[in-house]
């Protein structure tokens, strides 16, 4: 799907300079892909304090991790 968009061509500029990119389409791209995955990365402090922990947990147990 081609897509005709209105970029700030400075903007696409500096993202190929500092980026190292050789087109206008590799430095949107990683822009797109480092925006999601900030984004999902977001999406985990959501979940601060709404996860319950056990005191009595024995994660080694589980594991089947003895001591020698």
């Amino acid at each position: 799907m081609r897509e005709n968009s209105d970029l700030d061509e400075n903007l696409i500029g500096e993202a190929m300079k500092i980026g190292g990119f050789k087109t206008k389409r590799d430095a949107v791209n990683h822009a797109l892909k480092e925006y999601v995955r900030r984004n999902k990365q977001l999406g985990i402090l959501d979940l601060f304090g709404k996860v319950e922990y056990r005191e009595d947990y024995d994660y080694k147990r589980v594991r089947g991790w003895r001591r020698a």
